[in-house]
């Protein structure tokens, strides 16, 4: 009886302990908002240096 006590207990302060945790969410929410403004960040980069560049190549004669 005393070992299915301890066990009960183990589980429900790992269960605790789990919901209690939030600070790795929280960290892979904000790592997640990072990536996503880089993404923004170089596709407008692309975008106004693929424009530039297609520019530059056109006026370009050989």
């Amino acid at each position: 009886m005393l070992s299915l006590y301890a066990t009960i207990q183990s589980v429900l302060h790992t269960a605790k302990a789990r919901l209690t945790n939030e600070e790795k969410g929280a960290t892979m929410v904000e790592y997640g908002l990072m990536v996503a403004l880089v993404a923004v960040v170089v596709a407008v980069a692309a975008t106004v240096l693929g424009t530039n560049i297609s520019t530059l190549f056109t006026g370009l004669n050989f």
